[in-house]
């Protein structure tokens, strides 16, 4: 097995996370299996339980993990499937020693970092390389791993003249131990590390700076580890004699020595990679540079293409996102990234218009009225309308406004999770006449309670006790849009994240006055998927199916909401039925489980009858 170590310096936010990703793209285009390894030095034991402010989307993989959003990068750029072992965290790690500890497997021993949790650290990354992760058998060739947080930069303190790591990155020196010993544990040859630097322009100058670079580097080797190969983010390509200095004082070959400048879309940062021989640089140091005796070449034709495209798409098309994280794009990555994917697919230009559900509600009309005139300015002006998954009671109302704009004007509507149970709760106010339908999650004492708490469900711990990973939605209509979009498909496999579930009491009641329910569990009793069959596409899913988009191979639903605001939906489902997709059953279809072993309360009777955010700039 061959390890590949990505790390970061200087400053956080380097795009340590893209690199990795990329750098895995080039060397599985060469014929090698790569895996990948997340290290995350918080004490949380998963991201599972922290706010999007904090670390951006948790990102849900099938086994049920709850995983730095990172992860899905790795995801999306190398098409693999990944476990929640391959994000490891300081959490798992003391949790792991403890638990040793607790069974008596250290004989009596002094339990202490060293060696004790720096050799768990080191199992676990041997352990989880093996795994294969791309559907084939046998263990892969090579695993990347990034360290999170950044290294080598120092503060100096009035009591301490030495210096100590950057405050904040305290906890990851378990860590750096551990790799500093785990590069010795595999030998030469087996080991290759990527330091990811900043250069900066000082705009009174206009020069660029390698001191910090060399600062970075230098506390690098002060802790036990010597960078292999230097990538170095800047705004604009490095001059050469910038190259010279860097490798005459980092002590990196200049071949080594990669510049990942700012480009118009991340997927030409594998390019760039190609284009400057980072792959040799890599596979000299893994000791890969050739399959029997012939070099190994990326061969990268397929995702050149698809960069140069979304470079060169002109027509646009505006998906408003209707949510109360606006603020932070990363709390949405893995939506946006499927509606990139969608979008490039459809052949149009994406422009997300963010819209703060809290603005959209009345309270804002008095409150922030230039707000609330901009939030419904958006909305209005949107070619579809798009709301996702999220927690909590602020802007609910919002989004249900949101919901019920797209439904009365027949745009476009996709509802991710919540974005599902809001339109549930939207249609029976407005079409049912039920003025108390609400969420149990807004109102434990709503009248009409359209959303309730999932009887398996934890109320009192929060961490890994949702409705977590793959599960199989089984298509209740042939002809409906959702299996139109999958091909046809019986059922499929989407993943999930939720505690609250549509009131099955009540699904009768919502498909009398004309709300279909087109996608259900295997129990035929939790409802997956809504339609408007009058509506030109209103589709909710209670899953996520941005979790499974990628590159080329982008959502059915994400896919389906661009081409129905572009114009384009017919055309699209002749083309998804003529592709017709296999059932993931094989057609069969479990009996129903009994999930509701305690009655649920009745309802009242009820009277049934690469993106550009606001188009100033890019991340894709």
């Amino acid at each position: 097995m061959k390890y590949v170590l990505v790390t970061g310096g200087v400053v956080s936010g380097l795009g340590k996370g893209v690199t990795a990703s990329s750098i895995g793209v080039v060397l599985k285009s060469c014929g090698l299996r790569v895996t990948t390894i997340k290290i995350d030095p918080y004490l949380n034991t998963d991201a599972g339980t922290m706010s999007p402010f904090e670390h951006g989307e948790v990102f849900v993989l099938d086994d049920g993990g709850e995983v730095d959003l990172d992860l899905g990068n790795y995801e999306r750029f190398l098409d693999i499937k990944l476990t929640r072992d391959n994000n490891i965290t300081t959490g798992k790690i003391y949790q792991a020693v403890i638990n040793k500890e607790r069974r008596g497997d250290y004989l009596g021993k002094t339990v202490q970092v060293v060696p004790h949790i720096t050799d768990e650290i080191q199992d676990w990354i041997e352990r989880v390389a093996m795994n294969p992760v791309d559907g084939k058998e046998g263990p892969p060739d090579v695993c990347v791993i990034e360290l999170g947080g950044t290294i080598g930069d120092k503060i100096f303190l009035p009591h301490n003249d030495s210096g100590i790591l950057d405050a904040g990155d305290i906890e990851s020196m378990p860590f750096i131990e551990a790799l500093g010993q785990f590069s010795y544990r595999v030998g030469p040859g087996n080991f290759c590390l990527v330091h990811v630097s900043l250069v900066p322009v000082l705009n009174v100058v206009g020069e660029q700076k390698t001191k910090p670079t060399q600062h970075s580097v230098r506390g690098l080797r002060g802790l036990g580890l010597a960078p292999d190969v230097l990538a170095c983010r800047s705004t604009e390509p490095l001059e050469e004699h910038v190259k010279v200095k860097l490798s005459q004082f980092c002590h990196v070959p200049i071949s080594n020595i990669v510049n990942l400048y700012d480009v118009t879309n991340i997927w030409h940062i594998p390019l760039l990679l190609r284009d400057q021989k980072a792959h040799e640089a890599i596979l000299k140091v893994l000791e890969l540079q050739y399959a029997g005796k012939v070099p190994r070449e990326p061969k990268l034709a397929e995702w050149t293409e698809r960069a140069n495209k979304f470079d060169k798409l002109k027509t646009p098309v505006n998906i408003a996102m209707v949510g109360k994280y606006t603020g932070l794009s990363d709390s949405y990555l893995s939506v946006l990234k499927a509606l990139l994917h969608a979008s490039v697919a459809m052949e149009r230009k994406l422009v997300v218009d963010w819209v703060p559900s809290c603005d959209l509600e009345d309270s804002s009309a008095r409150e922030t009225p230039e707000a609330h005139k901009k939030a419904w300015k958006l909305l209005k002006g949107a070619d579809g309308i798009l709301v996702p998954g999220g927690f909590g009671d602020r802007g609910v109302q919002g989004k249900i406004l949101a919901a019920k704009y797209a439904r009365e004007n027949n745009v476009p509507y996709l509802g991710i999770c919540l974005g599902m149970q809001i339109a549930v709760i939207e249609f029976a106010r407005s079409v049912m006449k039920l003025r108390g339908a609400n969420s149990t999650e807004f109102d434990p004492t709503a009248t009409s309670p359209c959303v309730i708490f999932m009887p398996e469900g934890s109320k009192t711990h929060m961490g890994a006790t949702m409705r977590l990973g793959s599960r199989t939605t089984y298509f209740q209509a042939n002809g409906c849009k959702s299996a139109r979009l999958y091909g046809n498909a019986t059922s499929v496999d989407e993943r999930h994240r939720h505690r609250y579930e549509v009131n099955p009491d009540m699904v009768q009641d919502f498909e009398r006055a004309g709300l279909q329910f087109v996608g259900k569990d295997e129990s035929g009793r939790r409802m997956e998927i809504i339609e408007l069959p009058s509506h030109k596409f209103f589709i909710g899913a209670q899953f996520h199916p941005e979790f499974k988009s990628r590159p080329g191979k982008p959502s059915p639903l994400f896919l389906g909401l661009i081409a129905a605001a572009s114009g384009q939906l017919e055309p699209l489902l002749q083309r998804s039925c003529n592709n017709q997709t296999k059932t993931h059953t094989n057609g069969k279809v479990p009996k129903h489980r009994k999930l509701y072993p305690v009655p649920v309360k009745s309802p009242l009777n009820s009277l049934v009858n690469g993106y550009y955010p606001n188009g100033t700039g890019i991340h894709t």
